[in-house]
């Protein structure tokens, strides 16, 4: 059988061959939203738990939006517009907004990028900044929170009267879920209080994983920065596998991003009878899958639905190479999961460790592949012994040797496919 996987912006057909037994997995969701505009509007004029965005707006003259980088397909060119006219229409001037875009610690956005992330009209008209985390002058100081992460905000964004995040929601693989609060932190933070939020520990927490949120230690702590952050409203979409908007929750940043976690968990889960004894997926293509650091996402994902000791192949274009120079020297460098896992245990953190500290938990546990033809194995480190750059070689490593009839998982869509198997639904959806 042939499959095609999400890869790069054009896709990659894999062909399989007889033997395993295969279950395609295909992200679920809502069905798109007919009117798009007129639920933005509804959205916003009728929020949850909040007033409506025009009132909170009256009186002031600034406003600060953050939006989501490259990284994320978030239809800013969509969600924008309105936000911003009803911006105007309380008084706040085109002068006084900010737009900024919530890189983290990625590379910030290209000038091009900023046309397709915001729309060409509105990046040429508005004043939009990249966050920048790693001059941390550009930072306000907001104290610690209750589990002692040190608080640094991006100032132009701390300086505005109005503090406005949009993003859109989907499974991640440390905070539960993506949106809401982390527009703010990592989004704008300094690199000071990102290190710790990404600090072993955190990452090692049990429940700082995909599809976690009642119990999850770091967004608790999120939310605990965005109310330092006075993070005012929210607007975030939730997509089908088209990358339409299949909903919109806009309002008080804490119900109404529970609000959609509810929708997504509602309307995008899908449940499996069983664990597989390997699972093929990528990591979603275009724009997920531009580095190593960003393709970890998919092995992270399909951990929750393989046999402990199973195998995970992911497959991932990497055009742009590893990922930042800290985390490429962290993986030219790495010798085993084990050994790095104990390497970084209670030494300084190192900006995006924590990335590949995620891939090597999940390593201890399973047999990992991986397809990234974009890498060279000079910069692999001891990951090399796990790479392939050629689509029917990493295939038939991962399944060689499988008795006649394994479960073989097939997940075109990587991360964004949410799947738990059926027993464990209940831990999950509560």
């Amino acid at each position: 059988m042939q499959i095609r996987f999400a890869f790069g912006q054009h896709g990659l057909d894999v062909n399989l061959p007889d033997g395993p037994r295969y279950e395609l997995i295909e992200s679920r969701s809502a069905s798109a939203l007919p009117d798009v505009a007129a639920a933005l509007d509804a959205a916003l004029d009728r929020p949850i738990g909040s007033r409506p965005l025009r009132e909170l707006a009256a009186g002031k003259k600034t406003a600060a939006i953050s939006v989501c980088d490259i990284t994320r397909p978030a239809p800013n060119w969509l969600t924008l517009p309105p936000v911003l006219k009803r911006l105007h229409e309380a008084g706040i001037p085109v002068e006084g907004v900010t737009i900024l875009i919530a890189t983290g610690l990625h590379r910030e956005a290209t000038p091009s990028e900023l046309n397709h992330i915001l729309g060409p009209e509105i990046a040429a008209k508005y004043r939009v900044v990249n966050h920048d985390a790693r001059m941390l002058a550009d930072h306000r100081w907001l104290g610690t929170t209750g589990r002692g992460i040190p608080v640094y905000i991006d100032e132009r964004f701390m300086a505005a009267e109005l503090h406005i995040t949009l993003g859109f929601i989907e499974q991640h693989l440390m905070l539960g879920f993506s949106g809401g609060r982390k527009l703010v932190a990592p989004g704008l933070a300094a690199q000071e209080t990102i290190k710790v939020i990404h600090s072993p520990t955190f990452m090692r927490e049990p429940m700082a994983t995909e599809g976690s949120i009642a119990e999850n230690p770091l967004h608790a702590q999120l939310l605990e920065i965005a109310r330092m952050a006075g993070h005012d409203f929210m607007l975030d979409v939730t997509l089908t596998q088209s990358r339409e908007v299949s909903g919109i929750f806009a309002g008080d940043p804490v119900k109404a991003h529970a609000a959609g976690v509810d929708f997504l968990r509602t309307t995008s889960l899908e449940r499996l009878t069983g664990l597989a004894d390997a699972v093929i997926t990528s990591a979603a293509g275009y724009p997920l899958d531009l580095t190593l650091y960003q393709t970890v996402k998919g092995v992270t994902a399909a951990q929750h639905i393989v046999k402990p000791g199973g195998r995970i192949l992911i497959m991932g274009e990497c055009a742009e190479g590893v990922g930042s120079p800290e985390f490429a020297e962290k993986v030219a460098s790495f010798s085993g999961y084990d050994n790095f896992l104990d390497e970084i245990r209670s030494a300084d953190v190192v900006i995006d460790q924590w990335q590949l500290e995620k891939l090597a938990l999940t390593g201890q546990k399973h047999e990992l592949f991986l397809y990234v033809p974009g890498l060279a194995k000079e910069r692999l480190g001891g990951l090399a012994s796990r790479c392939f750059w050629d689509a029917n070689s990493a295939v038939d490593a991962v399944l060689k040797g499988l008795p006649v009839g394994a479960r073989v998982a097939l997940v075109p869509e990587g991360p964004y496919v949410y799947a738990r198997v059926e027993d464990e639904v209940h831990e999950w959806v509560v």
